[in-house]
Parts: C-alpha cells; sequence; structure tokens
C-alpha cells in the first residue's frame, strides 16, 4: 500500500550541513562593520521589531536563559514571535515573484500554498546541532551577507560567503544560548518537517501549529538518537591513544 502524502511528508530526511560558522544576529539589531543591514525589519517582514514584541537584546545581563525553565528570551518582554530563529543565505522572492530556480531547488516549493507571492521559505523548521545539543529554530530572515547562495542552502555546496569566517547561518541570541555557544562557533543543521519537531521552548512563545498533534513522532526521535550515537562513536574513533588513556 502507498504511503498518505502526510506520512511521506513525516518521514522526510534532509541532509546535514557539516561544520558551519554560524553568526548571531537579533531583532533590532543595529548596522555595525561586521553587519552592514540593520534587522528593524527583516526580508519578509516589514515590522519584525513590533510583532516581536521589542529589542530582542542579545546581552546575557538582559535575557532569561534556563533549561531547567525551558526560558530563552529577553528579560523585560515575553516576546510575541518563537525567539528561536535563524537566517539562511537564500530568498524565494524577486521583486513581484519567485526566482526562477525556486521551483526546482525547494523541495517543499510545491506542495505548500502560495499565498499572495508569500515566501515558501519564511517559519521553515530547522535542526541545529553543536556542543553535544540539539535545538529548533524557525527560518525567519536572509542572510548572513548572501541572498541567492540556493547551491549552498539546497545543494552541497558549501557557503559562497567569504566574511566573518565564512558564516553560512545567522542564529538568534535564544539558540546560541541554547546551545551554549560563542559567535562563530561550528554548528551542524538540516531542516526537519513539522511533524518532526518535539515540544520545547521553541515552540513556548509565539508558535502557532499549523497541524499539530499531541502524539510525538517516535521514528524521528529514533533517528535522531541514531544520529547521535554515530557522532559519539565517530568521536571516539578519532581520539588518540594519549587521550584515551587521560579520560579525555
Amino acid at each position: 500500500m502507498a504511503p498518505t502524502p502526510i506520512a511521506s511528508v513525516e518521514r522526510t530526511l534532509y541532509p546535514w550541513k557539516l561544520h558551519i560558522t554560524s553568526t548571531a544576529f537579533w531583532i533590532g539589531e543595529q548596522p555595525t562593520q561586521n553587519n552592514p543591514v540593520p534587522n528593524d525589519d527583516s526580508s519578509w517582514d516589514t515590522n519584525w521589531v513590533e510583532n516581536y514584541g521589542g529589542y530582542d537584546d542579545p546581552d546575557p545581563l538582559k535575557r532569561v536563559a534556563s533549561h531547567s525553565s525551558g526560558d530563552f528570551r529577553p528579560k523585560h518582554f515575553v516576546p510575541k514571535l518563537n525567539p528561536f530563529y535563524v537566517a539562511l543565505p537564500y530568498n524565494d522572492k524577486h521583486r513581484s515573484g519567485y526566482r526562477p530556480e525556486a521551483s526546482k531547488v525547494i523541495p517543499w516549493f510545491n506542495r505548500v500554498p502560495k499565498h499572495g507571492n508569500r515566501s515558501t521559505l519564511k517559519g521553515r523548521w530547522l535542526q541545529v546541532y553543536s556542543n553535544n545539543r540539539s535545538c529548533y529554530a524557525q527560518w525567519e530572515d536572509v542572510g548572513p551577507f548572501e541572498v541567492d547562495d540556493w547551491r549552498y542552502v539546497f545543494g552541497n555546496s558549501r557557503p559562497v560567503n567569504t566574511q566573518n569566517q565564512g558564516a553560512g547561518i545567522d542564529i538568534s541570541p535564544a539558540v546560541r544560548d541554547y546551545l551554549g555557544i560563542a559567535n562563530s562557533h561550528k554548528v551542524h543543521w538540516r531542516f526537519v518537517e513539522e511533524s518532526q519537531v518535539p515540544y520545547g521552548p521553541w515552540k513556548k512563545y509565539g508558535y502557532v501549529a499549523k497541524n499539530e498533534t499531541s502524539m510525538p513522532n517516535l521514528d524521528a526521535q529514533q533517528r535522531y538518537f541514531e544520529y547521535l550515537k554515530r557522532v559519539r562513536d565517530e568521536q571516539f574513533r578519532r581520539k588518540t591513544k594519549t587521550q584515551l588513556e587521560n579520560g579525555q
């Protein structure tokens, strides 16, 4: 019996992008030498700061970051949008329509509605892995620096950007704090379907499910655990004899 379209989507596994340099960015960020574009609005939201609820201050002293409570947000207000967001260097929108390659390179392009020529990328979920932790975030802006690097975002190429150590993904303060990483840290990331995203801090604020169910996707969780085991095994194999003898 052929799988239903929903079942097929739930079993979709997108490839990992490995060892990608990440840089922090945030809603309301003002221009600097390393980031000449302000983030008062995004490529897809002209009222980003207002819709979020305020300035997403990256200062750790002005943030809540607690794994025990599941709170990762600015201290002084409750965000109206998901504080777990990222930017990738591709925009499917171009002038009044879509880029000519969009329908060919975006895996989900032909199965999502095109309401008023809105972006098919905004809000898509990613899994981001680093520092022995995995979190989930939504694609909400375009960058760093490039807007049409589809060969990296959807293909097998490395990022074409050479600035900021060849950064290939911008991550929000919440993603940074959850993973416990510094700027320019290497991460692995991949796209995931909404049905594959487990409940966590990334669904605590501003998230509205499209077709949310109360049943966890056990197959997806099992595949993720198997991935973690492979990563740990590979790290063990790469250790030297001296490291093993010293308990490293």
